[in-house]
């Protein structure tokens, strides 16, 4: 998906996960859920995972920002799970 304005509906808090990259390192990880903007009241919303740097920033209810989301599918134990992860999130400032 290339890049697109959302409304952010809600974020989680951040939490630590192990590190595979770095001896006893830690990643952060945060859960967000945008909204297409310009939308109707029944507009696609995304449940988005964002790590590292980015899962630190905060974002509050109703922000405008500019993400770009990357979507892929694993299958575990034959089940099949998509994942949604928030590559970037710029928040638009006010005129």
């Amino acid at each position: 998906m290339g890049t697109t304005v959302f409304r952010v509906v809600s974020q989680g808090v951040v939490t630590y996960i192990p590190s595979t990259k770095q001896e006893g390192g830690q990643l952060a990880k945060c859960l967000i859920r945008l909204k297409e903007f310009g939308g109707s009241k029944f507009g696609n919303e995304y449940a988005c995972t964002m790590f590292g740097n980015l899962a630190q920033c905060k974002f509050y209810e109703g922000d405008l920002v500019v993400a770009s989301l990357r979507f892929q599918v694993h299958e575990v134990n034959g089940a099949m799970y998509q994942e949604v992860v928030a590559n970037d999130v710029t928040k638009l400032s006010a005129l």
